[in-house]
């Protein structure tokens, strides 16, 4: 499938982009002006020892890939004709529940299942033939793949926070998560670019508590990085596969956590 390449679309749709990162900064930032200088909060949802929430999260995710040897041979003709394949950074959003177990004032445990709609694009970019005036080929065809899936993911991280300020307090989380596919790999098979339906990830974050009358509103950016290679080359495109060895999964997520 042929699509516009991703700078041209950024620049097509720049403004909505960028009005709506700001909008998301400036909302972020008025909670926090809020929950500083008001009245001290005292609903007491650090107390507990189990307490419950829930999140909405937007993320920007791709593939790692690392080139085979034989892509990078230049005496093998059959993939002298691809110049290379890139991913491509691809917006996504996910929604869940939060647990939250309290071992101590200042480190908790979190679990988060969740379901996360992910789209995984990739260029491949092929060399024309040398004309007799230029010996040199040059680039002259794109073919995007692209690749959705919905996933039933479930972290585990531990949660430290900083000592509570008026009603705000910093946090670093960090953990795993196991990662499965709902689409059965029969289905996956028939994509040009394949992968396995499941995955486990690293995961490290940085967020703020805010603390309001009767909720606590919690964002966070967290960084995942897959650990299994889960590429499938004996199901990929012949075209290519070869220039593959492995793929592997990373994500930047921004999650509004409510409890």
């Amino acid at each position: 499938m042929q699509t516009a390449h991703i700078r041209n679309q950024f620049y097509i749709y720049r403004r909505k982009i960028s009005f709506s990162i700001l909008g998301i900064f400036f909302l972020i930032s008025q909670a926090s002006g809020q929950s500083r200088f008001n009245e001290i909060s005292s609903a007491g949802q650090d107390d507990k020892f189990i307490s419950y929430g829930f999140f909405l999260a937007g993320h920007t995710n791709m593939w790692r890939m690392k080139y085979s040897e034989a892509f990078l041979d230049p005496t093998n003709a059959p993939l002298n004709n691809i110049q290379s394949i890139i991913p491509v950074y691809s917006p996504g959003f996910s929604l869940g529940f939060l647990v939250n177990i309290r071992l101590h004032d200042q480190v908790n445990i979190m679990m988060t299942p969740k379901i996360g709609f992910y789209e995984f694009k990739t260029d491949v970019n092929y060399f024309s033939e040398p004309t007799n005036n230029n010996d040199v080929p040059a680039i002259t065809r794109r073919q995007t793949y692209l690749n959705e899936a919905t996933m039933v993911e479930i972290p585990i991280l531990f949660k430290y926070k900083a000592q509570r300020f008026n009603n705000t307090r910093m946090f670093f989380t960090g953990g795993g998560s196991a990662m499965f596919r709902t689409k059965d790999q029969d289905e996956a098979d028939i994509e040009d670019l394949v992968t396995t339906g499941r995955d486990f990830t690293v995961d490290l974050g940085v967020g703020f508590d805010l603390y309001f009358k009767y909720f606590k509103f919690s964002p966070e950016v967290r960084f995942s990085h897959g650990l299994l290679d889960i590429y499938r080359p004996e199901q990929t495109n012949p075209a290519f596969r070869d220039a593959i060895s492995e793929i592997r999964r990373k994500s930047i997520t921004l999650y509004l956590n409510f409890q």
